[in-house]
């Protein structure tokens, strides 16, 4: 196996001449990215940090967010991105848990760090992107530095973005991160040099996935600073793009542009779903606009892909003993997964239970925390916290996250199959479900549903659509009708537990019995 800034570089050298990256209406070909990249990695070796260190980034896509990428593969240093939707508390946490030597900041988030070095040990470079940057960047030498690698080193350490307590370091090296490019695209049509990616969603993220199998294969990253629904679908248009990452709030937010259908989509080979679970009625909507091109996956920072599922089989209805419109994906050809009980005992397909995934891109272990490996990753297996079942035939269903369970009456009810039932309505525009507490049942569902005209569908309706699908104890005891949008982490996530935490503050306990 080869590592990943070999790849790179050899990509680098075969397509010179074509365009690597596209931000706005500036552009560079892949000799000016591969130059602009070894000028920062030998600027950051001029300022004492050393192959293997630990360099942070806290920016929006921009044109110079591929000078960070090239240089922290070319320069052999650890990549550490921020969110930079996060609180400076949580900045502080990654950059001092990872002893990061360096961060790499857009000049509109420095605010957001000003006064780290003074409180963080390790860290004693920042280098600021604002208007004096492209100069200083010129004065530093263009020569590969070329250190020493190994597959087993180091390559990135991405923190999961967990609702409470503090997220934790997911560390890959070499081997795993091409392992995890490689099955990124197994599934997906060839990227032909010249084909177009674009990324609306930071590529220190999930779109990142698919910037360097991109890269290596002569294609264009298009590099977007956020997503807005129109503008995207104007991007998506004048750049003829071929590839694309998407979370299921962002087919929606398309599916509404006015005059959508009647755009050509030829030129568009694939959009990767992920991130977060999909409705049926969103992804036969996006089948609708862009034809045959939806692929969804599952995985987790911990473990991805490990899951995953072309047009033909998702939208596929003769699968006996199958559901593909409720999978999240068939079991990968590079992975295994499993689904086990309370004891971590393997159940047979039909069972449910928690899904535990091994994969050659799997993480190595939490960055520093040898207690958190060791629960996360169980004789070679990551433990998700996803609780689902699988098939006969390989398709994965994913029921919900096992500390999002309701007990109502003693009953179960995962909130994740209400939200996809009440999500099915085209009145809906999206829903977040949990449990509150209640006297007669101790906890009852709530759903809190996001709608685009409040007089179109009432709450009677909602709870009868439950009741009528999934039967009479599964209903939710309440719904919410709002037009506000519902809160989501700093990768887009929905926020059960910040929505849920109000109704819980006078409880002594966040769980009730009747």
């Amino acid at each position: 196996m080869i590592d990943v800034r070999s790849m790179m570089r050899r990509a680098a050298q075969f397509n010179a001449d074509r365009v690597a990256v596209v931000a706005g209406d500036r552009r560079l070909t892949f000799a000016e990215a591969w130059s602009r990249g070894l000028r920062l990695a030998n600027a950051l070796l001029d300022h004492g940090v050393t192959p293997g260190d630990r360099v942070a980034v806290l920016e929006d896509n921009r044109l110079e967010s591929s000078d960070f990428f090239v240089a922290s593969t070319a320069g052999g240093f650890v990549r550490v991105p921020l969110y930079r939707r996060n609180s400076r508390e949580a900045h502080r946490h990654m950059l001092a848990s990872t002893g990061a030597r360096a961060v790499v900041v857009e000049s509109n988030y420095l605010h957001e760090i000003e006064g780290l070095t003074d409180e963080i040990e390790s860290l004693d470079t920042v280098i600021v992107r604002d208007e004096g940057y492209e100069g200083w960047l010129a004065g530093f030498a263009d020569i590969d530095p070329d250190p020493a690698l190994s597959l087993d080193d180091v390559y990135i350490i991405r923190f999961s973005a967990g609702t409470t307590g503090l997220a934790k370091g997911v560390t890959y090296t070499h081997r795993c991160w091409a392992s995890a490019m490689r099955d990124w695209f197994y599934h997906l049509p060839p990227v032909n040099p010249g084909d177009t990616c674009l990324h609306v969603g930071p590529i220190s993220h999930g779109s990142g996935y698919l910037f360097t199998p991109v890269w290596i294969a002569g294609g264009t990253n298009v590099l977007e600073p956020a997503f807005d629904p129109v503008a995207t679908v104007e991007v998506m248009q004048r750049h003829q793009i071929a590839y694309m990452f998407m979370v299921p709030t962002m087919v929606q937010a398309m599916a509404r542009v006015a005059g959508i259908d009647e755009r050509d989509w030829s030129f568009f080979k694939a959009a990767v779903i992920s991130a977060a679970p999909i409705s049926p009625a969103t992804a036969r909507r996006g089948r609708e606009i862009f034809g045959m091109t939806l692929y969804q996956l599952y995985g987790q920072t911990e473990a991805v892909p490990a899951a995953f599922m072309g047009p033909s089989e998702w939208f596929a209805d003769d699968v006996a003993g199958s559901e593909p419109l409720a999978a999240c994906g068939r079991v990968m050809p590079f992975a295994e997964v499993e689904i086990r009980d309370a004891d971590n005992r393997s159940l047979p397909p039909g069972e449910e239970g928690e899904i535990a995934i091994r994969n050659e891109g799997q993480m190595v272990g939490l960055w520093g925390d040898e207690e958190g490996t060791r629960e996360r990753i169980v004789d070679g297996w990551v433990l998700t916290g996803d609780v689902g079942r699988l098939d006969r035939n390989g398709y994965l269903y994913i029921s919900d996250r096992k500390d999002d369970l309701i007990i109502s009456g003693g009953f179960n009810i995962w909130p994740l199959e209400l939200e996809r039932v009440i999500a099915d309505d085209p009145r809906i525009v999206e829903v977040a479900v949990f449990g509150v507490p209640d006297e007669k049942w101790g906890e009852t569902p709530l759903a809190l549903c996001v709608v685009a005209d409040p007089d179109a569908i009432t709450e009677e309706e909602v709870i009868a659509l439950c009741a009528e699908r999934l039967g009479s104890y599964k209903k939710p005891g309440r719904v919410v009708l709002q037009t506000e949008p519902l809160p989501k982490s700093v990768v887009g996530k929905l926020q059960r537990k910040v929505l849920r935490e109000p109704y819980w503050a006078a409880q002594e306990r966040r769980v009730a019995g009747s």
